[in-house]
């Protein structure tokens, strides 16, 4: 963690590193420079980017790790979920890692003819870790930021890609959101792949939420 913290303070000091360490897919179609798929990820606009990626991790990240360690019962089924134990740790920050990188796939098949564009930041990863918590629990309560209206989380997530998409589509906005949607698209299949149980888990919440709803 100290290690970390050491070189988020390096990036925003040093402006010629946190440009090397910066995203561009055309740098790494063109010049070889694979380390930025994975250091990208370290390095932020500012501290209020940071602060917000922190903020939506810590606000997921508990439940999800937890889930993986120790796991829990499904009340309506009355199934084991999760619990891999101290290899859940592990899972946890491949989950993280591979947000990270699977994220920047299709920015480097959309931009990597374009030197002008650059993307940093921890957003595919945390989309990752939101959205594998939507996977292990779709009725709980999920909104906005500052707004208190809450939804099921698994129609959050449906809305939020919809959102991500067609801002995508209409650009301008200096967000990457394909990478959102990458990260998401990972969590969600990679939540899955470890314990198919976790689907038919997620299924099963929803009829019984339909059920008490209509």
């Amino acid at each position: 963690m100290l290690l970390l913290l050491l070189f988020l303070f390096l990036a925003f000091n040093d402006k010629d590193l946190s440009y090397k360490l910066t995203l561009s897919p055309y740098s790494v179609k063109h010049h070889k420079r694979w380390w930025q798929i994975l250091t990208h990820g370290f390095v932020h606009a500012d501290y209020m980017h940071l602060g917000l990626n922190m903020y939506v991790l810590y606000s997921f990240g508990g439940f999800v790790e937890s889930v993986l360690v120790e796991g829990y019962v499904n009340s309506s089924s009355g199934v084991a979920v999760g619990g891999f134990g101290n290899v859940g740790y592990l899972y946890y920050i491949s989950l993280y890692m591979g947000g990270l990188l699977f994220a920047t796939v299709p920015s480097l098949k959309k931009h990597g003819d374009n030197p002008g564009y650059l993307a940093v930041g921890a957003s595919g990863a945390v989309s990752a870790i939101v959205f594998s918590s939507i996977i292990l629990y779709p009725t709980g309560g999920m909104g906005l930021l500052f707004i208190p209206i809450r939804i099921p989380s698994f129609i959050f997530g449906v809305l939020y890609l919809l959102a991500e998409h067609y801002m995508s589509k209409k650009g301008g906005t200096k967000i990457a959101h394909d990478a959102h949607i990458g990260g998401a698209f990972f969590g969600v299949f990679y939540t899955v792949l470890l314990d198919f149980k976790f689907l038919t888990n997620f299924v099963d919440m929803i009829n019984d939420w339909f059920s008490r709803i209509f």
